[in-house]
């Protein structure tokens, strides 16, 4: 059967699927736009009382963060899902997390919580950034260069990686001082309250390269929806594409990573979010609206953080409450025949 959007008109003369479909698109769009616009008016009013000069410029600063995390995830999870042919894998799964949270202990451990705090915001987001890609090309690069290997030994590689570093942290965090791991926790776990304008400037020029370069392989992967051996079929250069691509994954990731901590959930719940509100394989739809769905929960979780919870928690345990029960659900709804 073809897909909906691609669907035969009937001769009977009734409406086609692929005007139904257009429709449909329209009619999510809109909606979705309409709660981002009213999310970000909320969030930057909810309870200013006046204060505008001093309120104003910092939740505009918080706001700017979280479009640049919201659309570096879900860019990120729904090329990865069109690479990997699987809709509940999401970059995190490559060990990403996992090598985040080794490479900010590591430091700690290393140079001590004080030397950690003279650190200069700009320099560890490079050293965090550099890392993550450097780790991922590496990975790519051994994985994709041996036709015998794919993604799915990509995938397996990522969670034996992820394993391996969360036991090696693990084993940090037992040792450390009671005061450093202190100091550790507060960068590990997302957090938007306290972000460097000069860290955020780059990673918005980051954002915009990584969503560009997606942008212009925009029919390629749809084409890559299709399956590995059609998309070679139809004379797509598998592996260099899929290395670009991927390298693009892990620059969008490692940048939103960096930022802010890891996010686990986020863009599992968007990407999916996506795809059942719009019926259709188009990354020139899905990307824009899981990247405006990543952003309007962002918003709308930070506002709840703020200004119900008094900042008794973090966005990021908020997301991953509400993505974890999704990703559960996803699992059960796959697991029956």
């Amino acid at each position: 059967m073809p897909p909906l959007d691609t669907a035969v008109a009937p001769r009977n003369g009734s409406t086609r699927p692929g005007t139904k479909v257009r429709n449909r698109i329209r009619t999510v769009t809109s909606v979705i736009v309409v709660l981002f616009l009213a999310s970000v008016a909320f969030f930057l009013t909810w309870g200013v009382d006046g204060h505008w000069d001093f309120a104003l410029p910092r939740r505009i600063e918080q706001l700017a963060a979280l479009l640049v995390v919201g659309i570096a995830v879900a860019v990120s999870t729904v090329i990865f899902h069109t690479l990997t042919e699987n809709h509940i894998l999401t970059p995190s799964i490559m060990g990403f997390d996992a090598l985040y949270i080794l490479l900010a202990t590591s430091i700690v451990f290393f140079v001590g919580a004080y030397a950690y705090a003279e650190i200069p915001d700009l320099l560890l987001f490079s050293i965090n950034t550099g890392m993550l890609v450097l780790g991922a090309t590496l990975l790519y690069r051994w994985i994709l260069s041996d036709a015998t290997r794919g993604l799915y030994t990509l995938v397996l590689v990522g969670v034996i990686g992820g394993t391996l570093f969360g036991s090696v942290t693990s084993f940090m965090f037992r040792v450390m001082n009671p005061n450093e791991f202190d100091v550790l926790m507060t960068v590990l776990f997302a957090s938007f309250s306290s972000i460097d304008t000069a860290v955020l400037g780059i990673a918005s020029v980051l954002l915009v390269g990584g969503t560009i370069a997606a942008y212009r392989m925009i029919s390629v992967l749809d084409v890559l929806t299709l399956g590995r051996d059609r998309a070679i079929t139809l004379g797509v250069d598998y592996r260099r594409v899929v290395t670009v691509l991927l390298v693009i994954v892990a620059g969008l990731v490692a940048v939103s990573t960096a930022l802010v901590g890891p996010i686990t959930f986020l863009g599992l719940l968007a990407a999916n979010l996506a795809y059942r509100l719009t019926s259709t394989h188009r990354h020139t739809v899905n990307f824009p609206v899981a990247a405006l769905l990543a952003v309007t929960m962002l918003i709308l979780g930070q506002a709840a953080l703020q200004h119900i919870l008094g900042y008794a928690g973090t966005l990021g345990s908020i997301i991953n409450l509400a993505g974890g029960i999704f990703f559960v659900i996803l699992l059960v709804r796959q697991s029956k025949p």
